[in-house]
């Protein structure tokens, strides 16, 4: 049951640090390119957000993704279950979506490429890599939105923030406001899409997060096993 229920920053750092990372780099390019060239508002909630902060952030975002999850999956303390976020972990087998894996490129993609004279048929990538395009669009396209209803709410009330921790920025509600739908999104994406093979590493790590009780029972269940 506790490996059922244990954060996603328990089981794999990397599967909290690029959600999180996906909405930082959304909103500050957001913020770049708007301020650039910035000439058409989006939406009247948030009068500050254009289309053009709104676009660029999307594609800026689906490479930042792609490169970021590129470089976690090079190290073993983003990609290894934890029991505690302050333990290192020596090295693990890494999952099958972090494992570098040849597909075949769609017969459009081929047919294109060798009219540019190239003759690539197959690429390599992470599979993660994949997924993290999935979150991209999603923390560039929907996620945003708990940001312009935040922007509603704070409208209504007449305030410019929630908060004043962060001068300039506001409180901590003012930064998480996209942050809670992303999260929501993260695990349900992960629980359903993200297909992991159970391995002897994350069974003992969440056999770790068990109390003695439940660690003694497992104990005496893959004895009767082993006996049998």
């Amino acid at each position: 049951m506790a490996a059922a229920t244990a954060p996603l920053t328990l089981r794999c750092a990397f599967r909290f640090l690029l959600p999180c990372s996906i909405i930082v780099c959304n909103d500050i390019t957001a913020f770049i390119w708007g301020f650039w060239f910035g000439r058409t508002p989006l939406i009247q909630l948030s009068p500050k957000k254009t289309w053009e902060g709104f676009i660029g952030a999307f594609f800026s975002t689906l490479l930042f993704a792609w490169v970021l999850s590129w470089v976690l999956v090079q190290f073993d303390y983003f990609i290894c279950p934890k029991t505690d976020m302050l333990v290192h972990p020596a090295s693990c087998p890494p999952q099958a979506v972090m494992t570098l894996t040849t597909y075949p490129l769609p017969e459009v993609v081929t047919g294109l490429l060798s009219a540019c004279g190239l003759t690539w048929t197959t690429v390599t990538v992470y599979p993660m890599q994949l997924h993290a395009l999935v979150f991209a669009a999603f923390g560039s396209l929907i996620a945003p939105f708990g940001g312009f209803v935040a922007s509603g709410f704070k409208r209504a009330f007449g305030i410019k923030d929630f908060g004043d921790l962060f001068p300039g920025h506001g409180g901590i509600v003012d930064r998480m406001d996209c942050q809670v739908i992303m999260s929501g999104f993260s695990y349900v994406y992960h629980i359903s899409f993200v297909k992991t093979w159970a391995s002897v590493h994350s069974v003992m790590a969440a056999i770790a997060l068990l109390s003695p009780e439940d660690q003694l029972a497992v104990y005496h269940n893959l004895s009767s096993l082993v006996a049998h």
